[in-house]
This record gives C-alpha cells, structure tokens and sequence, in this order.
C-alpha cells in the first residue's frame, strides 16, 4: 500500500510507458536500475495484468476495508455518549489549544502525522528538473485548486442554498485536497505511485500557503458570506498553521532522522507499517467526540446529514468523470491518467475537520457537514476503483 523509497519516478517496465520515460528520465536518473522493479527489485511481466485482477476489498487492510462502517460506529457511539452520559459535553470542553478543546486538538493532530510520514518530500527537488512534469503539475493543480473548488461552491450553493452553515464546511471540505487516502486508491487502481506521491508531496504544501487565502475567498467573496465573522484570514491560518503545520514538521524531522538511522527499506516497512494504523483511528477518536459534543443536535439533524450527503456524491462522481474524460481525450498513459483522477476527486477531510472545528466549533453545523465527507467518499471512491479498471480494460487504454 505504502509507496517504496527507491526510485524517484518510475522507469520503463517492458515496454510499457512509464511517467518516467515521458519526463525523459533514463533508469539510472529514476534511481533504480534497469528492469528493477520499484517494489521488490524486480521486473514480473505480469504484474500489471495480474494486479488488474485482484479484488479491490482485498487490496485493503481491515480498518481501511471497513471504513465506512468504523466511521458509522463512531458516529453511533458518539451519539449514545452524547445522548446519554451527562457528563461527556462538559468533559470535552476542558482546555482550549488554537479554540479546539483538548480532546479534539489530540485527535486531530494524531491523524495527521502518520499521512505525513509517508510523504515524500525529498523528491520534490525534481520539480525543478523536468518540463513534462511541470506539466503534469499544472494540469493537477488547475483541477485541484481551481475547478474541484468552484465545483464544490457551486453544488453546495445550488443543493444549500438555505443552509449558509452546511454550505461553508462543504466549501472547507471542497478545498482541501487530499494527501493521505489518495495513495491507497491510487495504489489499488494501478495509478503511477512515484507521481503520486510528488503530487502529495507538492499538495501538503501548497495547502500551508493556499488553504487560508482560498477559504476567505471562496466562503466571503464568491458565496457572498462576507458578513460572517467566524471566516476570517486570521483564526484560519492559525488553524491551518496548528493542526496541519505541527504534524507536517513532525513528520519532515521524522523523515529526516529516522530514515537514515533505520534504512529506507526498515522505515517503510516496520515504522510506516507500525503508525500508519493511528491516523484512521485519530479520525475515528475525533468523530467519538465530535459526534458525542453534538449527540442531541445530530439526532434531530439526519436530515441535514441527507443533504450534505447529496451534493458530494455529486461532486465525486463529476469531477472524477471529467478528469478521466480530459486525461484520455489529451493523450496521457493510463498509470498518470488514473492518479490525477484520484487526486482530483479526493479530498484532505481530516484536515477540512479540523479546521472547521477551530473557527467554528465542534457544535456547529459546519462541523457536521464536513464530518459527512469521509462517510461518502471511502465507499464511493472504493467504487470508482472498480469503474477506472473496467474503463482501462474496455478502452485497452496503455501507458
């Protein structure tokens, strides 16, 4: 699942067109060496094809194939607590870290380092180095920081527009472009991992920059919600700033000592393997106690949980469409094609979460629009895995 630190792009595999070879990257500047296979040193012919025909459920380890009901469960267990323990509101409240109680702060930021730690920063220097990639990065960033969020903007005005709160935390979730479950579905679609995880990479760091500045103007100016004084430039950037600037130093000073003490191939396999379990149950941490802060109000709200839910299957569904549909109508090889799908139709929800929660409270509606996300984007991302490989077998698309 995880990415392999060998090489930096991909190299040519028999034949097939690699990311790699279209930068113009011979083997020995990917890295690795001629024929060398990027995640166990070396070259099966078959890979490719026999990947294609392993379940995708299969592909995932128990918390990620199940996600969707772990997430249901929390929220469940949340509710009860809220509903019936007195005591959990107030215990929650204790102690306030950048707004965030407490408790919520320590799931946030548990669910965030362990993403990070797999990013891999030290391959970004190649942006520098190749224009078919800067190419590739334009195009992602046009569909990531430009079209995915006016989508979003637009279907949350034209399925909400009674609902300014619900509205504004989609409009975080819009924004928020994914770092972290992007490499498992890039992964199990036979995406191109070494462009994928550049594109995170260049992702977690344009969100330190871009997230803030992109709030205000999407949530102030282009919907018009100019009056409201929880969306201002300083409380988010502070937010951004905690909960996704702590966890992304951690994780650069991680890499940095740990890798060379403990060796690529033993950080990625015992360390990465090891932590990597404590994102997902960070989230889940942090819906428990969401959910519990907001047990009374979530019960008499399932309709509101109906309605955020409708246009992000809508936001899903069309803008993994239209980057499938403009990748293949543009020429680019299937492995590109399919991460820039994926990375386009996924979203950073941990982070949309978290900051949400810090400008306006775990209370607030904004809260509970953005907690939807991950609920229907797990099981319809999963499906579109399924649909990108029918779609590569019926096209006989290559590369």
């Amino acid at each position: 699942m995880d990415t392999t630190e060998k090489a930096v792009l991909p190299d040519e595999r028999e034949g097939r067109r690699s990311f790699g070879t279209r930068t113009g990257l011979s083997d020995g500047e990917c890295g690795c060496a001629p024929g060398e296979d990027v995640e166990n040193g070396t070259v099966n012919a078959d890979t490719e094809a026999n990947d294609n025909d392993v379940p995708v459920l299969r592909g995932l380890s128990i918390l990620d194939r199940f996600l969707v009901v772990w997430i249901i469960l929390a929220m469940a267990i949340g509710i009860l607590l809220g509903n019936f323990v007195d005591s959990v509101g107030p215990s929650l409240q204790k102690g306030k870290f950048v707004g965030v109680s407490v408790p919520i702060a320590v799931g946030l930021l548990v669910m965030m380092y362990p993403i990070l730690c797999k990013v891999r920063y030290e391959t970004l220097h190649l942006l520098l180095r190749h224009r078919q990639l800067w190419i590739q990065i334009g195009v992602s960033f046009v569909l990531n920081w430009i079209l995915a969020p006016l989508l979003m903007v637009g279907l949350a005005w034209a399925f909400l527009p009674d609902r300014p709160d619900l509205r504004e935390g989609l409009i975080y979730v819009g924004i928020a472009r994914c770092i972290a479950m992007v490499l498992i579905w890039n992964d199990l679609a036979n995406g191109d991992p070494e462009y994928c995880a550049v594109l995170v990479a260049f992702n977690s760091i344009l969100q330190i920059v871009l997230f803030a500045p992109f709030a205000i103007f999407y949530i102030r100016i282009v919907s018009g919600d100019g009056e409201n004084p929880d969306a201002n430039y300083q409380l988010v950037a502070r937010s951004v700033a905690a909960f996704l600037g702590i966890p992304l130093g951690a994780a650069i000073l991680t890499r940095l000592t740990l890798r060379p003490l403990l060796g690529e191939k033993s950080y990625q396999q015992n360390f990465i393997r090891y932590i990597a379990p404590f994102s997902l149950l960070g989230l889940l941490y942090t819906i428990i106690v969401l959910f519990a802060s907001q047990g009374h109000r979530v019960v008499h709200q399932i309709t509101s949980v109906l309605r955020v839910a409708a246009p992000l299957l809508v936001y899903f569904f069309t803008i993994f469409t239209f980057t499938v549909w403009m990748c293949w109508k543009c020429g680019f090889g299937y492995r590109v094609s399919c991460t820039q799908s994926f990375t386009a139709a996924s979203n950073n929800f941990e982070l949309a979460i978290a900051v949400v929660v810090a400008v306006y409270g775990a209370e607030s509606d904004q809260a509970l629009a953005s907690t939807v996300g991950p609920l229907i984007e797990v099981p319809v991302l999963v499906a579109l895995v399924y649909v990108l490989k029918a779609v590569r077998r019926r096209w006989k698309w290559e590369g």
